[in-house]
């Protein structure tokens, strides 16, 4: 059985190739050609933290995936990092163990930045520069540079965090891997002037409201991922002229939609699948507020843990 760690993973990872695989696991899932089992949540609200349980298999793929992914906020006081986990890929046709993947969270943390990138691409105004991120922590990193490198021109970055001193640090870290970036304090100074927004935090009460979002915005909302969390207005929500998910059940059920869903108002919900597979034609006008709402599904691991275990076989061959 393939044992491997994370120093291993990143050895045999491509972005590339990565990006093809999730960007078609997307599409599987919304084809339904996918088999996925509910989710499973364990929450530690004494210790700020939630655990996910995702299991999944794409059709005439050779293996299945279990991922368990934690995400504990308080960490980085400790000096650990907010997110954990493994991957484990068992065998579709005898069910054998074929590879433990401890990578400490970090292709879940890669497959959430890639996954937001494609959304961001997919959905915002082409011409679009400006991009706010909330949130100081390893998402902002990963959200950015994704986003960066399926971009055809460098962007600007304006990162907003609780923590003035998170939000600089996070910046001086994006500058380190080249990008364009400052911090803010003024959230919605900051949002008037966007035209793209990602939100990564764990917020349970919104932090953007309809009245400071400008005609044209796109908004990849990543934080979202259980019940009670929130980091839109429901108005906001409900005032999209395209609303987008990964995965329509997750997303009504505990993503950013669970809101407005639970109101009773909110129709047309489309699945990122869809657009990517051009089988939606996505953005409906340059004036639109458009809104993709992204709770991450195990297609995705599935997805980059084959790209990590097909590199890391062929260079052992």
């Amino acid at each position: 059985m393939i044992d491997l760690n994370k120093t291993e993973i990143v050895g045999n990872f491509d972005f590339d190739t990565a990006v093809d695989a999730i960007k078609d696991s997307y599409i599987a899932a919304s084809n339904k050609a996918v088999t996925l089992p509910p989710v499973g949540h364990i929450e530690f609200p004494q210790s700020n933290g939630d655990c996910h349980i995702k299991a999944g298999h794409i059709h005439g793929q050779s293996a299945f995936v279990i991922k368990i992914a934690t995400g504990f906020y308080d960490n980085p006081k400790k000096g650990l990092p907010s997110s954990n986990g493994m991957m484990v890929a068992f065998s579709a046709k005898t069910g054998e163990p074929l590879a433990v993947l401890k990578d400490e969270g970090w292709l879940t943390d890669m497959r959430t930045g890639i996954g937001g990138a494609l959304a961001t691409r997919a959905l915002a105004r082409p011409d679009a520069r400006r991009v706010l991120i909330l949130g100081a922590g390893l998402q902002c990193l990963f959200q950015a540079e994704c986003l960066e490198k399926l971009s055809p021109e460098p962007l600007d970055y304006v990162v907003w965090g609780r923590s003035v001193q998170k939000a600089e640090i996070a910046v001086k870290r994006l500058a380190d891997i080249g990008l364009k970036a400052r911090s803010v304090e003024n959230l919605q100074d900051a949002v008037a002037n966007a035209e793209i927004i990602i939100t990564t935090t764990p917020s349970t009460k919104p932090l953007i409201v309809l009245d400071w979002v400008r005609p044209g915005t796109h908004i990849t909302a990543i934080g979202a991922d259980c019940p009670g969390k929130q980091e839109l207005e429901t108005d906001l929500v409900l005032s999209a002229e395209l609303a987008v998910c990964d995965l329509t059940g997750q997303s009504l059920d505990h993503g950013e939609f669970q809101h407005a869903h639970s109101s009773g108002r909110l129709s047309n919900v489309v699945e990122l699948g869809q657009v990517l597979s051009k089988d939606h034609s996505g953005r409906p006008s340059k004036d639109a507020i458009t809104i993709a709402d992204l709770t991450g599904i195990a297609p995705q691991d599935i997805a980059i843990t084959g790209a990590v275990l097909d590199a890391f076989t062929a260079r052992s061959e």
